[in-house]
């Protein structure tokens, strides 16, 4: 029997997880309260479909056409091997959002929340059953980059752990257990440092806006598509590795990290980076962008091996 999986919450994050999950043969039963909802997520799947061929993530099981929609949650839950939640990043929502969840479908299955920053432990605390609850936090696009992020909180169980990794694998995902909750998780806390290092350089007059992006885009951000920065600084240190570059640029990486600036997001830093990003951007529209990104992914996808 095919396994039905509810997506609750379907707008961009979610349609696209409804994509993912129909490619690799599942059934969808998905909601979203969005008078708009059915449309935009049957168009999100149709128009992710050729990327997905692309890569070789549909498998011979898949049909597009298995998806449901539903008006209300608890409907489109009842049933399911697996929850997907990827409602508002609101912490009283996804409260009340879980809960509802928890008492329409049996204790063994697992609720993931796909919030990028909120603690399990929190928005599962009105259910009865918290053991089963997980954060399964994805990158956008989900469909197409391979990274999720499982975290469990203070009552869920290893059995959630463990069938909540082996179910991202089986869609075609790489998940990585997060073994302490913190908020933003793991991949969010990484981007936000950089970024804030970013922006400091900026409003200090260091570099522009697209310059920054650059430093990024034509330098170590290309072999951060193939390994992160352990790896890479270990390969920095030549035949003696790690070792080797703790040996000879600790003390000058320790003192870089010491120089970091901490800006914050006043208005006028805002108006600073909004006005870069305007600058930089020139003519393109959101939708240009996101087609460029979305058809250079699916280049270092096939090339890179991964997911």
């Amino acid at each position: 029997m095919t396994k039905r999986i509810a997506v609750i919450g379907a707008g961009t994050i979610g349609a696209s997880w409804a994509a993912c999950f129909l490619a690799r043969g599942f059934t969808v039963a998905a909601y979203e309260p969005s008078p708009a909802g059915e449309k935009f997520v049957r168009s999100f799947v149709d128009n992710a479909w050729g990327a997905l061929e692309k890569l070789g993530l549909v498998t011979a099981e898949a049909d597009k056409t298995r998806l449901e929609f539903f008006s209300d949650p608890a409907a489109a839950a009842r049933g399911a091997h697996f929850i997907q939640e990827s409602g508002p990043e609101r912490e009283d929502l996804k409260i009340e959002l879980l809960a509802t969840l928890d008492a329409a479908v049996p204790a063994e299955v697992v609720i993931a929340s796909s919030s990028s920053g909120l603690l399990i432990s929190r928005v599962s605390v009105e259910c009865q059953h918290p053991q089963r609850c997980v954060i399964g936090h994805p990158f956008n696009p989900p469909h197409l980059i391979p990274l999720v992020e499982v975290v469990g909180g203070a009552k869920t169980s290893p059995a959630a752990i463990e069938t909540a990794m082996d179910f991202y694998r089986k869609a075609g995902k790489h998940p990585i257990h997060i073994k302490k909750e913190v908020p933003a998780h793991v991949a969010n806390r990484l981007q936000a440092a950089l970024w804030r290092e970013a922006i400091h350089l900026v409003n200090e007059g260091v570099v522009s806006v697209a310059d920054v992006d650059a430093a990024i885009a034509y330098g170590p951000g290309l072999r951060w598509a193939l390994m992160g920065p352990h790896l890479t600084f270990h390969l920095a240190g030549g035949e003696g590795g790690m070792a080797h570059f703790m040996d000879h640029l600790a003390e000058a990486n320790q003192s870089w990290m010491d120089d970091l600036g901490s800006p914050k997001l006043t208005k006028d830093v805002q108006k600073k980076i909004i006005d870069g990003v305007a600058e930089e951007a020139g003519k393109r529209t959101i939708a240009d962008l996101r087609a460029w990104r979305d058809r250079k992914l699916i280049e270092i996808l096939k090339v890179s091996g991964t997911p």
